[in-house]
């Protein structure tokens, strides 16, 4: 019997010629029945054509299919740009014979350049002959720009005895920060709920995942999170203890892919979970590790391999949020390199040197003011990340 991704599920990935190195660039996921569908996109004002279109698409509740083009962000290509988002869709719709309304466009590349959508016409017909069961890995590969491998995330839940999947897939490297971090992010589950059940759980997700996750401070044009949900299971998700249980899982695969993106930013060689506990306030705390994880001398150091504890305490002075300097505590993993506002010493540096150099580590600032904790994780800043970035258009 097949792998099946997610049941009920039908996904893919195939070349359609948009990137010049001939990689797959264009995916599809297919419900085999009418999905509720829940979405949350870019808090950027300038936005692609496919986040206005999908805007529009989203708001009956409805979907039946995403179709995703890579190598190319058909964002600020006005009014030809939102024809040739719906004239995708439409591409889709027509090969899956199904109603244009219900199929959503997301696109992600380089902005500026008008979409090629008649390689997207010539591949229409091979993308949905490729269509299969177990095809998440080939739609992430096809989603992929600078991203390294392929990001994939499932996990199986129970309800009343009956068994529910949730399968996510994410694309992302650089242009990162919370405000809805930029990426797309596809999840599919095979749970029976309301659109607004959908969009109540999605919402707490995102907040504990996506939100809390930083590469590089910036937000792009482009940012798109789908959760598409077919009942194919039949566990339906109506109760507050069921909506717990659902949540719970879909907390654990978006962490999972937030995580996974981070670990595969533009360059990066560190996976660094910033904790902020002793705070007056979750608000508080979330904000003094958003600042820490968006410094870049403090990630500059990270890459550096440099406890550089100074620069840490900066970056939670000039946070906004009033802090007691003389009662901060920071920790490299479970080496203590600040008490009480003061280095630990040359021992303890060396202890927390040994820290840095794993690839996943945690910081944690103790504010040692109030019950409250919050968590931002983040990356290095590498000479890889100039690089990338310093000739992406070429």
């Amino acid at each position: 019997m097949k792998k099946m991704d997610c049941p009920g599920f039908q996904t893919a990935g195939v070349a359609s010629g948009l990137k010049k190195n001939g990689k797959k660039d264009l995916g599809l996921i297919y419900s085999e029945v009418p999905a509720t569908v829940a979405a949350m996109f870019t808090r950027n004002l300038v936005k692609a054509a496919p986040v206005f279109l999908d805007q529009q698409r989203t708001a009956n509740g409805s979907c039946r299919a995403i179709i995703v083009n890579s190598g190319n962000a058909n964002c600020c290509t006005g009014e030809q740009g939102m024809l040739d988002a719906i004239r995708m869709g439409r591409l889709a719709a027509q090969e899956l014979m199904v109603d244009e309304e219900d199929v959503l466009v997301a696109s992600t590349g380089v902005i500026g350049e008008p979409l090629p959508v008649e390689k997207i016409e010539s591949a229409a017909p091979g993308l949905i002959k490729a269509l299969a069961a177990d095809g998440l890995s080939d739609f992430a590969e096809a989603i992929m720009t600078t991203d390294t491998v392929a990001k994939v995330v499932s996990r199986r839940g129970e309800l009343a005895g009956k068994s529910f999947t949730v399968s996510g897939a994410i694309k992302g490297a650089g242009m990162i920060r919370p405000d809805m971090a930029t990426m797309l992010c596809f999840v599919m589950t095979d749970i029976v709920a309301q659109p607004q059940v959908l969009q109540q759980t999605l919402n707490k997700a995102v907040d504990r995942s996506l939100n809390r996750m930083t590469v590089d401070g910036d937000t792009s044009t482009n940012d798109t999170v789908l959760l598409m949900a077919n009942g194919h299971s039949t566990v339906k998700v109506i109760s507050e203890n069921q909506k717990d249980v659902f949540q719970a899982v879909l907390n654990e695969v978006m962490i999972g892919l937030a995580k996974w993106l981070i670990k595969d930013a533009e360059g990066a060689t560190k996976l660094v979970e910033i904790v902020v506990k002793g705070a007056k306030t979750k608000a508080e705390a979330h904000k003094i590790a958003d600042t820490v994880a968006n410094s870049p001398l403090f990630k500059t150091a990270l890459f550096g391999e440099d406890a550089n504890w100074g620069r840490i305490l900066a970056a939670v002075g000039r946070s906004g949020i009033t802090v007691d300097p003389e009662k901060i505590d920071i920790f490299f993993g479970s080496a203590q390199m600040v008490k009480s506002g003061f280095g630990c010493g040359k021992e303890a540096e060396a202890e927390a040197t040994r820290v840095l150099k794993q690839d996943e580590f945690t910081v944690t600032i103790d504010l040692n003011l109030g019950p409250e904790a919050e968590t931002v994780f983040t990356c290095d800043f590498s000479i890889d990340y100039v690089k990338i970035n310093a000739d992406y258009r070429t």
